[in-house]
């Protein structure tokens, strides 16, 4: 496969994006998790719902990325949340009105849902 300036653009744009999230204070990265599991739980919506929350908040230093199976399939959909300086929080069986209350308590707010929330740190269980 052949980069074309513009691809390298793309990637460039990512890569800052995610070094602001390390760097600046006050930052987030959502990670919804799109395994095949989390798809078929409806993990879709759920992405969807955080694109649409990101976007009409002009929340600009919010990074929405996806990844594979958490290997939790049962409690999917699912998402990470990362602020900068802070312990990770897995969010489980969410819905887009759950995720509303996470993107206004949590990640606009600070304070962890946690009746939504399965673990906050590490991303082991047991």
């Amino acid at each position: 496969m052949k980069l074309k300036p513009e691809d390298l653009n793309k990637i460039r744009e990512r890569m800052k994006s995610t070094s602001r999230l390390r760097e600046a204070e006050g930052k987030a990265k959502i990670n919804v998790h799109l395994g095949t599991c989390g798809i078929a739980s409806g993990a879709r919506e759920i992405l969807h719902t955080f694109l649409e929350l990101v976007e009409a908040s002009g929340a600009d230093d919010v990074l929405v990325t996806t990844s594979g199976c958490a290997g939790l399939c049962k409690r999917e959909p699912m998402a990470t949340i990362e602020i900068a300086g802070q312990a990770p929080v897995k969010y489980v069986d969410l819905t887009p009105e759950k995720v509303k209350k996470v993107f206004e308590e949590h990640i606009k707010g600070g304070t962890v849902v946690k009746e939504y929330a399965l673990a906050v740190g590490s991303e082991r269980l047991g």
